[in-house]
């Protein structure tokens, strides 16, 4: 992929960094810019496609990579610190560099794709190392995902506020990959892509009015109402008090007695149904419990019964070295998330007696996604409509990660799929 030039939706994101840029180019740091040249020729050597354009602190200039066609980046590097963080911290540290004005780029978005597309190159030069590292890893794995820890992490994300949310998503308050009609078609409404994502997952269940489906994880109603719209008597469940609240006065003024809501672990699901839903909600389930996850859906379907999985996955060459580590998401967004491995999520969906059918993938649509809340996001910011809560540190954090994860479907480490598992008759 060979992304266009900087455009005006990117062009400013230095500036929203809300701190002047630090330029260390003397200095104690100064007296190892020979160490962090052979940084910097460690991912030049890890650059098998695309180039970095890279400003050092002392002036100079340097162009990585550029054997192949590829993301092309550019980056200033305002301080040898920036350098410093990437090695001892990834992409934790990587961030934490950016957040404090030690680099900044005219487009972080094509930066990540490069990264991401020379992720199996570039080997751990971008990962977390040493202390820090164990440090980290530690934490995490104090946020494990059991039924405490599961509600403690959802409410770290999803509870920060409905206004939020609503200040820069579509209408129906859909978090989650939209699909659109043609490959990112950039005419085409974000809220008629939602609606077509939600269509394609009820599809999937094979479902007729008046059968029962539950959804696990329902976010802020969007699917409850489009399948209770279409005839399905809808249960769903969420650990989100804020989602529940917002889900619970939908369902009251759109589709009274049709569908209903509660606050519950999915370890807790009871009773038989025609089909279950999932959208996205398995990044907050974690690698020790898919297994337990696919065994309550399994339990939960009647024999015939399907389940629709929208999930994101990360390239399977590279899990092993991801889930060692402690991401940018995992540290400051989302305490407890986990991409899947596509491998050994469907294996253990194999174990659980589920029969893995018509995977979809479209990476691609969740870039454009993406970069379309971003925008919204920006455009939100500059209105201030933001709730005053989120101050200009934590309104670029924000910004910062919608960039990340657009630069990782962009550069293909990251994917979004759909599948159909069925339960045997």
């Amino acid at each position: 992929m060979m992304p266009s030039p900087p455009t005006a939706d990117t062009a400013g994101a230095p500036l929203r960094q809300g701190k002047q840029p630090h330029r260390h180019g003397s200095g104690w740091l100064a007296l190892l810019a020979p160490l962090f040249v052979r940084v910097l020729d460690g991912l030049d050597a890890g650059l098998a496609q695309g180039s970095l354009d890279v400003r050092l602190p002392d002036g100079r200039s340097r162009v990585l990579g550029g054997r192949a066609p590829g993301p092309v980046a550019v980056v200033a590097l305002h301080s040898w610190r920036a350098l410093l963080r990437l090695v001892s911290g990834g992409s934790v540290g990587w961030y934490e560099a950016w957040a404090n004005a030690e680099w900044s780029s005219p487009d972080p978005v094509a930066l990540f794709a490069l990264f991401g597309a020379n992720r199996h190159t570039l080997g751990n030069r971008a990962r977390a190392s040493g202390l820090g590292r164990v440090v980290r890893r530690v934490a995490h794995m104090l946020r494990r995902n059991s039924p405490g820890g599961a509600r403690r992490n959802v409410h770290a994300h999803y509870d920060l506020g409905n206004d939020f949310y609503a200040a820069w998503l579509d209408e129906g308050l859909t978090y989650s990959s939209a699909q659109f009609a043609t490959i990112c078609d950039p005419a085409e409404p974000m809220a008629d892509a939602q609606n077509r994502k939600l269509a394609a997952m009820l599809d999937r269940t094979a479902t007729v009015p008046g059968e029962r489906i539950l959804e696990i994880g329902c976010g802020w109603g969007a699917f409850v109402l489009h399948a209770a719209h279409a005839g399905r008597d809808v249960e769903a469940i969420t650990l989100s008090v804020e989602q529940l609240r917002t889900v619970t006065r939908r369902i009251a003024s759109e589709v009274p007695g049709r569908a209903t809501v509660r606050l519950s672990d999915y370890r807790k699901v009871s009773g038989c149904y025609d089909a279950v839903v999932s959208i996205e909600m398995v990044e907050a389930v974690g690698q020790e419990y898919w297994a337990e996850y696919l065994r309550v859906i399994a339990a939960a379907l009647k024999p015939g019964g399907r389940a629709a999985i929208q999930f994101i996955s990360i390239d399977d060459a590279i899990f092993d070295a991801y889930a060692r580590n402690v991401d940018f998401i995992q540290a400051y967004v989302f305490p407890g998330g986990m991409l899947l491995s596509e491998a050994r999520f469907r294996a253990a969906a194999t174990a659980a007696r589920l029969e893995w059918r018509d995977q979809h993938r479209f990476g691609a649509h969740y870039a454009e996604t993406l970069r379309r809340w971003r925008l919204a996001f920006d455009e939100a910011a500059n209105d201030e409509r933001l709730p005053a809560r989120f101050d200009d540190e934590r309104a670029a954090l924000w910004r910062y990660y919608l960039m990340y994860c657009e630069g990782g479907f962009r550069g293909g480490g990251i994917e979004v799929s759909q599948v159909t598992l069925v339960k045997p008759g």
